[in-house]
């Protein structure tokens, strides 16, 4: 029988604790790693799914609050605002040569890994779903859409690695590609999260609200974002993002904006911050955006 690679979880919340469950389901040796609270939870219920994809399921895993041994892969879910706090529970020296995949939004968190870990290690990703830790105390995972896609992406990771981790997640259930081209891919996702996140938050209403009542803003937005994306190498195309919108379900909230109504910290910077800065550097006029972050400065965010 062969044997699994181990894999560790950086921040078992909606998308690092979907992947945890289906990764230790599927047979992989699964470490997550959080507080001392969360990975008491964990060690003694493990994770609790219910989606309408994979049914509800309990799967096993091991927690702990740092890295004390060699993995295959970890993989890092946790939200920018918290990025740099949570890696020092992953130690260099620990992580070896493992590879490190990390499932962030914005554009500027490669950078800072690469300046932490050995390049050929930072493998960013990008995910696509509807997953929700609703429960710390045990964990409990809702994952609201009927799909999980990874598009996995390295400038400077050897592919053979990560072909391995596609075909791993792949066998999980998530259906994941490995992609050419490291900027394609974060700036696909950039130009499709910015304008959702940006106006559902900054309304304080659902997608399907913000077509029905701000879709000219909306699609100037995505045409900014769009016109960022290109700028920078990216095949961003407005058309198509905003064809995406469309298909959502009604009542769908970014995850910006279930942060605003909970009081959490939000992806500002990450997110409208990066796309400014991306803006400027490259003289691409974005007026929208330039607004909406200011005014979601100006509320506080």
């Amino acid at each position: 029988m062969t044997i699994k690679p181990t894999i560790a979880v950086l921040g078992p919340g909606g998308v690092g604790g979907l992947l945890a469950a289906l990764l230790s389901r599927s047979g992989h040796r699964v470490i997550c790693l959080a507080r001392e609270n969360t990975a008491e939870s964990l060690r003694k219920d493990g994770i609790q799914v219910r989606s309408h994809q994979f049914g509800e399921f309990t799967a096993p895993v091991e927690a702990d609050t740092e890295l004390r041994e060699p993995v295959a892969a970890c993989l890092v879910a946790v939200k920018r605002t918290a990025l740099d706090a949570a890696l020092s529970r992953v130690p260099a020296e620990t992580l070896d040569n493992a590879l490190l995949v990390p499932f962030l939004n914005g554009v500027e968190h490669p950078a800072t890994l690469r300046a932490r870990y050995d390049s050929a290690q930072v493998a960013p990703a990008a995910i696509r779903v509807e997953s929700t830790r609703v429960s710390a105390d045990p964990v409990v995972i809702e994952q609201g859409s009927p799909f999980v896609e990874v598009d996995l992406a390295s400038a400077t990771a050897p592919r053979d690695r990560l072909d391995a981790l596609a075909a791993a997640l792949t066998a999980s259930g998530v259906t994941t590609r490995v992609t050419g081209d490291e900027t394609a891919t974060l700036w696909t996702k950039l130009a499709f999260l910015a304008p959702f996140a940006l106006l559902t938050t900054r309304y304080a209403a659902p997608l399907d609200v913000v077509l029905e009542r701000h879709r000219t803003e909306l699609e100037a937005l995505v045409a900014e974002t769009a016109a960022v994306g290109r700028a920078c190498g990216a095949p961003t195309d407005a058309e198509r993002l905003l064809a995406r919108y469309d298909a959502f379900l009604p009542g769908t909230k970014s995850s910006m904006q279930r942060d605003a109504e909970e009081g959490r910290p939000l992806e500002l910077d990450a997110i409208g911050g990066a796309l400014l800065r991306a803006a400027e550097a490259r003289g691409v006029a974005v007026p929208v955006a330039t607004r909406v972050v200011e005014e979601l400065r100006a509320a506080g965010y």
